[in-house]
């Protein structure tokens, strides 16, 4: 079983238009207890992000009356005088999909350094969110169920191998796999297999390896 974006993201989702002013962005984050909130146009599209850090870059922006500490470096968006969404947000707005895999969305938050995703349908149109945080839950899956995962997803339909001389022990979402597998290259497509599997911390391999078997006609 392979988890989607869909399974676990937020579906009422908090919104804001462009125009949307600094203080109500400030209030909703904070009423609602979420770290960035969507923009989206007048279809319901999602055209940027704003974050807290987006906020915080334009208060950091503000004369210090203490004078302690230098004005931020130039180079990055110059957020002065910033006060509504449109002027505030980081765009475009990266988005998932439903379909869009765990794995996937995973990868697109840490390879953009976000925290949260919007989630549009096949319209481009905002149907949820998905954070660091709901990505993670797939960890809490019960390890009774990743290891049904395990035999019935994957020893099941490899051929060559069987569930009946394969043992497997799930703690934590740590997977040991005992007994026999089958050839090296049998075992290799089944560790990654495991590996694939929702919930799967890691996967350990005390199999032995059957030897390949003969070429027909040597």
């Amino acid at each position: 079983m392979h988890r989607t974006v869909g399974d676990v993201m937020t579906h009422d989702v908090v919104r804001v238009a462009p125009g949307t002013g600094f203080r109500e962005i400030v209030g909703l984050l904070a009423e609602f207890g979420i770290s960035a909130v969507p923009v989206v146009d007048g279809d319901d599209r999602p055209v940027g992000i704003v974050s807290e850090a987006d906020l915080l870059r334009t208060q950091s922006a503000q004369e210090d009356p203490s004078r302690l500490f230098p004005p931020p470096p130039a180079g990055g968006p110059d957020h002065t005088g910033a006060s509504t969404a449109e002027q505030l947000m980081a765009r475009p707005a990266l988005c998932a999909t439903p379909g869009t895999s765990v794995v996937a969305a995973a990868r697109l938050m840490s390879g953009h350094r976000v925290k949260r995703l919007p989630v549009v349908d096949a319209e481009g149109r905002l149907v949820g969110v998905v954070s660091r945080s709901d990505l993670l839950r797939v960890f809490l899956r019960d390890d009774r169920a990743i290891r049904r995962d395990v035999v019935e997803e994957v020893l099941d339909r490899i051929e060559g191998v069987s569930p009946a001389t394969t043992g497997v022990e799930v703690e934590q979402g740590r997977v040991v796999l005992s007994g026999s597998i089958g050839p090296p290259h049998i075992a290799a497509i089944v560790l990654r297999l495991c590996r694939s599997v929702d919930g799967v911390v890691s996967v350990t391999d005390r199999t032995g390896h059957a030897a390949e078997p003969p070429a027909a006609g040597g």
